[in-house]
């Protein structure tokens, strides 16, 4: 070895030289990114999974086809899973939610198309507005071209804009200015996607995001502030400006939804927790470690903890069912699968994230028995919030032992609106003894004159919002004047207030019902349902044609606007020596062959009355202002409740017409 170190010197050195290249190359190669597939391979596999999601880019942004190419579902069972081997991939749990698919919303299309056939001189402004957050990609691309105005027709040809509240949408936001600026004035980057921070050593992160980089192009950097909820604040509070009836601005503004404002003015924010902040709620925490990309062997040794599940659900469950029936024919690009099981995780989140129920029976007091229903808002912001469209309602039934109704506020009728609401808007109601009296959450705009609109342009001032407050809410908070409670709510003692606190998040109202006659055991079932886009809503849109209101209009009917419940509640109540009050009218007779019926109140005036059937649906109603009133029953033989108004007090009769 001594010969041969003094014969080739230089070849000695050459061989170390090459034998340490490979020892440092080999320790590189360790760490270096790997793929499961050749480049070919890869490239093919990916577009098999990428389906019908655009994987288009411009220099702004990169379709979600592309990001579903490792953060889709991976045919190798590696990546993307839970420990149970189910699916958590970012891209699958997304495309079937609103967010993906707010672009193609048939709904929101009808609501432009609203807006615009309205006040067609500020239509170019009403579509970059409304675009901004339901085509973010399209819309800021077009600004970074140097288009002024984004329109619906470029919107119908532009992957990116149908791409919805898509990855970049959210994760390209630069981080520094989210949570100051709102109403869809957001903020880009073209090259750096921001995530949040998760368990990884700061050395390795160079190495976990080369592969991004080298697929993509663009630089995943972690940020705390990108699990806040300061990331939702740019499309979740909208101020619009106001028109007048002949669509001259009027220099004012309009509060269209504030729910990152609600937020702020809740306990929720107060938390300093993960838990507390809006991706608690609607991005799920996995406390586990998940491989969150496929395709780089690599990264087995990089999972992701904790890890965001990408659910992004609300409460929209009758649009998500509309969609799910007419995917092909609104160019849909999530399954009926994807949309079943967005709808489940809808219906869970209302269920068992949003609002209880309680009833407590109290005491019977001559002919009236008395309950008291507590409604607790468990959401972070109002319930409802968003879109000014959203309502709840208490229905509130008393069945006797038989299952025949007593008493029924807030029944559904058959075309879908809630039986008894007024014409205008039905009021906040602290007390309810009427089966036309039923509790409504909901917001109510006005224009200019006073009057309820429903065009968002017109918006002027509020006219009712007693929505449920958040606990912890404080009408002190700097972000009230954002956040207002209008109307009789305002003043309601129990509320938000319990015990002479605020911030209950909470609203109790007093059922007194007429039970003269009645003995033995009732039922009594309180329910709080939830309805997105309830038919009162839509009559003034319905009334403008346009070729997309009268599309929406027709899958509208076809569909139905069912409720959700979101929480029920049930107790019995023995009625026991509750007599027959006479001391206000007389009626008979009673049962009657002929249908008629006389009500004599003797010195006293007869101020209304209403005739319900024994579903209590309103038949007809009086107001006849005198003693002696003769009224007349429907022609069809059956039992019905007679709801009897005097100057000294009400009664409920049932009464039954024979053949």
């Amino acid at each position: 070895m001594s010969n041969f170190i003094k014969k080739y010197p230089k070849a000695l050195l050459l061989c170390a030289c090459i034998a340490i290249a490979m020892v440092f190359t080999a320790a590189y190669q360790k760490k270096k990114p790997m793929g499961y597939h050749t480049g070919e391979e890869l490239n093919t596999y990916r577009s098999m999974l990428e389906g019908d999601l655009p994987n288009q880019t411009s220099d702004m942004f990169i379709g979600s086809g592309k990001c579903a190419g490792c953060h889709g579902v991976d045919a190798n069972g590696i990546a993307n899973l839970d420990s149970e081997g189910n699916n958590v991939s970012p891209a699958e749990n997304w495309r079937a939610t609103m967010m993906a698919n707010s672009s193609k919303d048939p709904f929101w299309r009808a609501k432009v198309a609203h807006e615009t056939s309205v006040n067609p001189g500020h239509a170019n402004e009403l579509v970059n507005k409304c675009t901004s957050c339901h085509a973010p990609m399209g819309r800021f691309e077009a600004e970074h071209d140097g288009v002024e105005f984004f329109d619906m027709n470029t919107l119908n040809t532009d992957s990116l804009a149908n791409d919805g509240v898509s990855c970049m949408a959210c994760h390209s936001q630069q981080i520094e200015p989210v949570g100051n600026f709102f109403s869809g004035e957001l903020h880009y980057n073209a090259d750096t996607v921001w995530g949040p921070v998760f368990d990884i050593a700061p050395d390795d992160f160079p190495l976990f995001s080369s592969a991004m980089q080298s697929f993509v192009g663009v630089d995943p950097v972690p940020h705390e502030k990108f699990s806040k909820s300061e990331t939702c604040a740019g499309c979740h509070s909208l101020v619009t400006n106001t028109a007048d009836l002949e669509g001259n601005p009027t220099g004012d503004t309009f509060i269209e939804q504030a729910t990152y404002h609600e937020w702020l003015n809740s306990t929720f924010n107060a938390q300093g927790t993960q838990e507390g902040e809006c991706q608690g709620c609607h991005m799920p925490r996995l406390e586990e470690p998940v491989v969150v990309a496929s395709g780089y062997l690599f990264l087995e040794d990089y999972p992701r903890k904790p890890f965001g599940q990408h659910f992004l659900v609300g409460g929209n469950s009758f649009m998500l069912e509309l969609m799910k029936n007419r995917i092909g024919e609104l160019g849909l690009t999530a399954t009926e699968t994807h949309f079943n099981t967005v709808i489940d995780r809808t219906i869970q989140n209302l269920q068992q994230n949003t609002a209880d129920i309680e009833i407590t029976p109290s005491e019977i007091d001559g002919d009236t028995a008395r309950y008291t229903v507590k409604i607790n808002n468990r959401a972070g912001h109002k319930f409802p919030s968003g879109y000014p469209s959203r309502r709840a309602y208490v229905e509130f039934i008393m069945t006797d032992a038989n299952g025949n109704e007593l008493f029924h506020s807030g029944a559904l009728q058959p075309n879908f609106e809630v039986n008894g609401q007024d014409a205008i808007y039905e009021p906040h109601y602290d007390l309810i003894n009427s089966e036309d009296q039923v509790q409504i959450y909901e917001m109510v705009m006005g224009d200019v004159n006073g009057n309820p609109t429903t065009v968002l342009e017109r918006a002027h001032h509020m006219l009712k919002d007693n929505r449920l407050v958040p606990i912890g809410f404080s009408t002190t908070h700097a972000a009230y004047d954002s956040t207002m409670i209008v109307g009789p709510a305002a003043n309601d003692p129990n509320f938000n207030w319990v015990n002479g606190v605020e911030g209950s998040g909470t609203d109790e109202i007093k059922f007194h019902i007429p039970v003269s006659g009645i003995n033995g055991e009732v039922h009594v079932t309180a329910r709080l349902m939830y309805q997105s886009v309830p038919p009162k809503w839509m009559e003034e849109m319905f009334a403008v044609d346009h070729e997309d209101i009268n599309a929406f209009e027709e899958m509208y009917l076809e569909e139905g606007a069912d409720p959700v419940q979101v929480a029920m509640d049930e107790t019995n109540t023995t009625l026991v020596g509750v007599g027959q009050n006479d001391q206000f009218f007389q009626l008979g007779p009673n049962p009657t062959t002929t249908g008629q019926l006389r009500v004599n109140a003797g010195l006293d005036r007869i101020l209304e009355v209403k005739i319900y059937d024994a579903r209590g649906k309103l038949l007809v109603a009086y107001q006849p202002n005198q003693s002696q009133f003769m009224l007349r029953l429907p022609d069809s033989i059956g039992t019905y409740l007679v709801d009897i108004r005097t100057e000294r007090g009400r009664r409920v009769e049932k009464v039954v017409r024979t053949a």
